[in-house]
């Protein structure tokens, strides 16, 4: 029975992360790529921020109460970090999340081989630095970044999905707080603040994307850890066990 839960849980976070690549970095590589919004830089930014913010506040909705819907390792990170689950399990969902990425990303690249106007150059919504940042952001520059944008986002799952949080609302929390980091994180970065929403994309466009890719992986890995340290500061294990008592009274 356990057993079948766990498989449950990973098959969970795989679909839910496959699906915030394809939905989400579709709009991306759309906006950026093909350049749907013609010439406005702005409008793709506002159109990415909302595809990735509204693509996992439905996903919470639709899979939270099976897996927590991390969807991403950096999520998983503060979980473990913050002690609300162990390191087997967590190990389990990076798997998960990142083989959903890549399957994610190899199904929207099937979809994209199929447009006349696709080609090598339109990419695939991948993350960068330097001559890849919207800004030429430098690799210094582009990891606080992400460790900062990845702090704020982690911090708000962690602190929505808490015992004494009000579950109804969490989903809202978290989809707007990843719009929010998009919005000052494409310009930068493009805005990664989840290893396997990068990983993904990069194994198919290859190139810069590609070697560029450990700083994705690594800075939100950080934030993850410095925001579950943050939370756990923030609210006290001996608060949140009490909250529940306090509110009977």
């Amino acid at each position: 029975m356990t057993t079948a839960v766990n498989m449950r849980k990973l098959a969970a976070e795989a679909l839910g992360t496959g699906c915030l690549v394809f939905f989400a970095v579709g709009v991306a590589t759309l906006c950026f790529g093909f350049g749907i919004t013609g010439g406005s830089g702005a409008a793709g930014v506002i159109a990415t921020a909302l595809a990735f913010g509204l693509v996992l506040l439905v996903l919470v909705y639709a899979i939270g109460s099976i897996s927590g819907c991390h969807i991403n390792p950096a999520v998983t990170m503060g979980f473990l970090v913050a002690g609300r689950m162990s390191i087997v399990e967590a190990v389990g969902y990076w798997v998960a999340q990142i083989v959903g990425g890549i399957v994610g990303a190899a199904l929207l690249r099937l979809v994209f081989a199929g447009a006349s106007k696709y080609s090598s150059s339109t990419g695939l919504g991948t993350d960068g630095f330097g001559e890849n940042s919207m800004v030429g952001l430098n690799a210094g520059g582009a990891f606080l970044a992400e460790v900062v944008l990845t702090f704020l986002f982690v911090l708000v799952v962690l602190v929505a999905t808490r015992p004494a949080a009000y579950a109804s609302v969490a989903a809202l929390g978290i989809g707007l707080a990843l719009t929010t980091v998009h919005l000052i994180g494409i310009p930068l970065t493009g805005t990664s603040v989840n290893p396997a929403r990068s990983i993904g994309p990069a194994l198919f466009v290859g190139g810069s994307a590609l070697s560029q890719l450990w700083l994705f992986i690594v800075a939100p890995l950080v934030g993850g850890a410095v925001a579950a340290l943050v939370a756990r500061l923030l609210y006290p294990a001996r608060l949140e066990a009490a909250a529940p008592q306090a509110a009977e009274e």
